[in-house]
């Protein structure tokens, strides 16, 4: 069986092999198969239990029959877990128990979600075919259903499955699918299992009758892994408020585009939207309104919502700048708070401030501030975020513990801050991530563990790792998912010619193939390419709010994903061809809308129905 290329067969690759992201091998055949609703799952572990204990415990799990069970067919040491048919009852994921997930949580989230993709939310590809297509028919005597999913767990769970260090989970997996109806997804972790399921409800499309739903790819074999082990959104939820609902919506979307970490930005200058128990006033004077606060339940949900479905949930707090937030309820910790008209000379955004660098109250403020969240990101996430961009000297002008915006000054003053903050999120057990800034302009000695997000160029990704730290990537000029809306700030006549056409500071508006086309390696020498550990594309919201974000990220995100999981490079070495990658992103987008993200179409139908007559130039 060989596998299919756009070169050889673009229509029909463009048509029924659309994966995203792109596995690392994949084979497809062309035999139609269709899947019922009350087709089997069964669910195998390494050493598990007699099925009857399993049973018993919950009966009114899965309706289990074991005379009906097979055999794991490729790993005798594999033990039938349970089998069921249809979806699950669980334990819904909007509970909040204060506690993390297991293994266990993450496979059958990743077994119902797969139910659901399937038969709830699935597409009808009519823009992916001509006019005159054959659609597959149901009602043949010749049709052929898939018999049952076989779900494989290779190894018992390692104690960090659901809040890891990047790379301390394998999501690799493979997935068979016979001519015969039987399909097995393998993987080595419940993760692996989440990313195999994903795929698998990838090769599915719904039948004009809404009725059924069918693959024309059968038959079918998938091996992948990621290219990178940190894969991420970063959601600015301050400068424009979100409800719970928009960010899991983002949530959802990351997970099926296979990344592993969502990034919260959740506080800033302009707004401090989470609820701090130990200090109600922060969100309840900081915040645009006193309604409009991420409350304890509601950010105990949202983590636990991404981990289940593989998914870290990492939490920024920023500072010691983008604090002025602060202010409204405690103004004795802030320096250099709402200066006008000059803000600019003192800050990157407004309101102007800082937090004050040299004062014991700060750092009391801080101790209760961590000892009030680290305890509750602890469960569901390895890292904490600390900030550390844009921090802008002229404030401490105006800091009456400094009063200096000398560097000789700062720097110390700025060491001890962040290594007191980082100490305590150690002693938390979580590891400290910070802006490129701290490492680079503020020449910080950082601990060995600390991770460097980079956003403001290759030559900084590769002055990172050149210093022995890991580095995420995301350069503003590739993966800012904002840049191109034109300014939000206003000019008054006497500047305004200045600034005109009034474009923003990353402009131009960054389209799915610029964002495709980066390589997160590029510039970095190949003996430190190791600690680039992955990147995120970035939504930064001061022009976001919960009407546009949906579109503003997905689809474009999606390109990102797939550079992360995939790689920049074909296994030609070259760089991923739009004419692949373009029918299938078309189709990832109608997925996302069809779970009920509101993703922008990347072309018009006539360029998807139509193979390749879209493009420009030749093969060569």
């Amino acid at each position: 069986m060989k596998p299919l290329t756009c070169t050889t067969l673009s229509l029909l690759i463009s048509s029924v092999a659309a994966i995203w992201p792109v596995p690392v091998s994949h084979e497809y055949g062309n035999t139609v198969l269709f899947i019922a609703k009350d087709v089997p799952f069964y669910w195998y572990e390494p050493g598990a239990r007699n099925v009857g204990s399993i049973t018993d415990q919950i009966p009114f799990l899965f309706g289990f029959n074991s005379n009906q069970a097979p055999h794991a067919q490729d790993s005798s040491d594999l033990k039938l877990r349970t089998q069921y048919t249809g979806p699950v009852p669980s334990e819904k994921s909007e509970t909040v128990t204060g506690k993390g997930i297991t293994s266990d949580d993450i496979v059958v989230y990743a077994i119902n979600s797969t139910w659901a993709t399937l038969f709830q939310t699935n597409f009808y590809p009519w823009k992916f075919h001509p006019r005159d297509w054959d659609e597959p028919s149901p009602s043949q005597s010749n049709t052929s259903y898939i018999s049952r999913v076989d779900v494989k767990v290779l190894k018992s769970a390692g104690p960090n499955v659901t809040k890891p260090l990047a790379g301390e989970v394998d999501e690799s997996y493979s997935l068979t699918l016979t001519k015969e109806g039987v399909a097995s997804i393998s993987a080595n972790t419940s993760v692996g299992i989440a990313r195999g399921l994903t795929t698998f409800s990838q090769l599915f499309y719904a039948h004009s009758d809404q009725q059924h739903v069918y693959t024309p790819l059968a038959p079918v074999q998938i091996t992948d892994s990621p290219k990178f082990q940190h894969r991420g959104i970063n959601l600015d939820v301050s400068r424009n408020y979100f409800s719970t609902a928009d960010i899991k919506r983002q949530i959802d979307a990351a997970a099926y585009n296979k990344m592993n970490k969502f990034h919260l930005h959740v506080t800033d200058s302009q707004s401090w939207p989470l609820e701090i128990p130990s200090m109600p006033e922060l969100s309840a004077k900081g915040a645009y309104r006193p309604d409009l606060v991420l409350t304890v339940d509601d950010f105990a949900m949202i983590q636990r919502y991404a981990a289940i479905q593989g998914v870290e949930m990492i939490t920024e707090i920023d500072m010691p700048g983008h604090t002025s937030s602060i202010h409204y309820s405690m103004p004795e910790l802030i320096a250099a708070f709402g200066i006008q008209p000059d803000w600019n000379t003192y800050a990157a955004s407004p309101p102007s401030g800082t937090l004050k660098l040299n004062s014991p109250a700060v750092y009391d403020f801080l101790e209760k501030l961590f000892d009030d969240v680290l305890p509750r990101v602890s469960p569901y996430s390895a890292y904490f975020h600390t900030g550390g961009d844009e921090v802008n000297k002229n404030a401490y002008l105006f800091d009456d513990t400094v009063k200096s915006n000398d560097s000789a000054v700062l720097q110390p003053l700025m060491q001890k801050f962040v290594d007191r903050n980082h100490d305590q999120v150690r002693a938390m057990g979580l590891t400290p991530v910070v802006w490129e800034e701290m490492l680079l302009e503020w020449n910080l000695t950082l601990g060995p563990d600390v991770l460097v997000q980079s956003w403001q160029s290759d030559e900084a990704v590769a002055q990172i790792v050149s210093k022995g730290h890991k580095a995420i990537v995301g350069n503003y000029n590739y993966w800012y998912l904002d840049c191109g809306k034109g300014q939000w700030l206003n000019f008054y006549p006497s500047v305004s010619a200045n600034y005109y056409p009034y474009q923003d500071y990353c402009a131009p508006f960054h389209n799915w193939r610029l964002i495709y086309s980066y390589d997160p390696l590029h510039g970095v020498p190949a003996e430190n390419q190791h600690l680039v550990i992955g990147g995120e594309a970035h939504m930064w919201a001061e022009q976001t709010d919960p009407v546009n974000v949906d579109r503003m990220i997905w689809p474009r995100a999606a390109a990102a994903a797939e550079v992360l999981w995939s790689g920049a490079k074909d296994e030609m070495g070259q760089n991923r061809s739009q004419i692949d990658a373009a029918p299938r992103l078309s189709e990832m987008r109608e997925r996302l809308v069809a779970k009920g993200i509101g993703a922008e179409p990347i072309q018009m139908p006539y360029c998807t129905m139509e193979g390749n007559v879209c493009s420009l130039g030749n093969l060569g």
